[in-house]
């Protein structure tokens, strides 16, 4: 099954790819199936097995991801905007926005809200699905370590006072309606404006998603022996305006001090373990002696982020305070 989870996510790489040049050509079931060496009647098996939807519905609906991240970031003509990701119309693309979103693109561009795109689906991946890596480690690259002053800001998120770990948080997100991992994914995706975004469309993976604990008392009590509580979302600027989906909560974050231990880019399947354990140990052995500052685990409401994207880094950012002689 695994072989199989990677050989989709091939797929599903390179239908955002064709999606972003508008290779249309390529974006065929025979085409795809014909690339991996397959039929199109066993991709077409594997695929909703995997998946849980047809080859065809997925890819209707990452155009339709794709284009209203146009329709909300540009000026373009809407009619210009529906042809190249495939509408024979701008009847047809308004019918399949609003089916697809309940508003149409002109009333999305007047006033864009968060509504759920279909993020790419990442079939295989061993982080979330709890799996060690494979091989040895090959980078040598050590952890930077480093002082920030971050400024203000504002995290929207979801929380989850009983997770224990990345996994364990979207299965117990996934239990409760409304902030599975598909619609928490999907709404913040649709956020204009997120500080972290480099303009990628899947989670920890450039769309400014961000693993995140908080200073809670009411958290549990974490392996640095402190109580925190587990949060997903994204960092926006200190004056956003925007809507807050129901579902979430979104806080002010003043502007405070933090340390930064980042690894650069690495081999995700063979390396994360490795790559974490790494980080791990450099800041459970870090020398504070003569920087005037310490870990701030007790101040409720510290956040603690967590960059997790293993093509640009891995990283933590820690909160820390002033101690005085």
């Amino acid at each position: 099954m695994y072989e199989w989870q990677q050989q989709i996510q091939i797929i599903m790489d390179e239908i955002d790819r064709c999606i972003k040049e508008h290779n249309d050509e390529a974006l065929t079931l025979h085409f795809l199936s014909r690339k991996l060496g397959y039929s199109e009647f066993y991709m077409t098996r594997k695929f909703r097995e995997i998946l849980g939807m047809q080859f065809k519905e997925y890819l209707r609906r990452r155009k339709l991801a794709f284009a209203l991240k146009e329709v909300r970031d540009s000026d373009r003509n809407l009619l210009d905007i529906a042809v190249d990701y495939g509408f024979s119309s701008h009847e047809a693309f308004t019918r399949a926005f609003k089916e697809a979103y309940g508003i149409t693109p002109s009333e999305y561009r007047k006033k864009p809200v968060p509504v759920v795109l279909r993020t790419k689906i990442n079939s295989f991946d061993r982080y979330f699905l709890g799996l060690g890596e494979i091989g040895m480690m090959k980078s040598t690259e050590d952890v930077k370590i480093y002082f920030v002053t971050i400024p203000a800001h504002k995290f929207l998120h979801i929380k989850n006072y009983e997770s224990n770990g990345y996994w364990d948080f979207w299965q117990k997100q996934n239990q409760i309606p409304g902030q599975d991992y598909e619609t928490i994914c999907g709404l913040l995706d649709s956020i204009k404006g997120k500080l972290d975004d480099e303009g990628g469309s899947d989670a920890n993976a450039g769309g400014g998603h961000l693993m995140a604990y908080i200073n809670d008392p009411e958290g549990r009590i974490c392996g640095w022996g402190f109580p925190r509580t587990e949060c997903y979302g994204v960092r926006l600027p200190a004056d956003y305006q925007g809507e807050v989906p129901p579902q979430m909560l979104l806080v002010d974050v003043p502007e405070a001090e933090y340390l930064v231990f980042e690894h650069g880019p690495f081999d995700y399947e063979q390396e994360n373990c490795s790559v974490e354990g790494k980080i791990e140990k450099a800041m459970a052995t870090f020398d504070f002696t003569g920087t005037g500052y310490c870990f701030d685990t007790t101040t409720p409401g510290r956040i603690f982020y967590f960059y997790h994207d293993p093509e640009r880094f891995w990283k933590y950012i820690r909160p820390v305070r002033a101690v005085t002689e």
